[in-house]
Formats: C-alpha cells, structure tokens, sequence
C-alpha cells in the first residue's frame, strides 16, 4: 500500500473518532496504527475502519467476529470521493441480525 492510502486510512480513523466523540460517545478515540482490535477506543462497540477502494464487506465482518466480544460490531466505509467533510455520509456495514436487534430496541 502506498503511503498516501495509509495517511487516508488513519485520517478516515480519526474523523470516525471524532464524530463519535461529536456525537454522544465523548470518550471515543482513534486507535492508531497498528494496534490489535478495534479502531475507535473508549466506544462501547466494535469499529473497523476501511478507507479503501477494494473493501471486501465479508472479510470486514470476519474480521470483527474474530475479536469475539459481546459488544456490537460494525465497519465504516470511506467511499472514494468522499472527503473529510462527510463523515455523517460515510457507510456503515453490520449483520443483519445486529441491525434487528437494534431496530427492536428502539421501537
């Protein structure tokens, strides 16, 4: 990977952080590179944080139920031509029953 897609790849981290942070989670924050597990910290989920053009939504989902935790698990996808002001746009991936069980949550 160059290093331009790596800077994209940790910049796309930390506006996710910091709108979860902006958002209700005050105590969200990047992970950083190379650190095991979930790419937003201080979060009562699981974040995996994709900032690619070959995102593999499968192996995202794998990759969350690896960590094997009880929390719920979902992956943020930065879409080419999407830039740092639309972090509310950004695309979020969870399994079908994780969006159940929220949706039943909340009415």
């Amino acid at each position: 990977m160059n290093q331009h897609r790596k800077h994209r790849g940790y910049k796309t981290q930390s506006l996710v952080a910091q709108f979860l942070k902006a958002n209700g989670f005050p105590f969200a924050e990047s992970a950083g590179a190379g650190r095991p597990g979930s790419d937003v910290t201080g979060v009562p989920f699981d974040v995996e944080v994709k900032a690619r053009r070959g995102f593999n939504p499968k192996a995202a989902l794998e990759q969350l139920a690896s960590r094997a935790d009880d929390r719920l698990g979902f992956a943020v996808l930065r879409l080419d031509g999407q830039g740092e002001q639309s972090v509310g746009e950004f695309v979020a991936v969870l399994r079908l029953k994780d969006l159940v069980k929220l949706l039943s949550k909340n009415g």
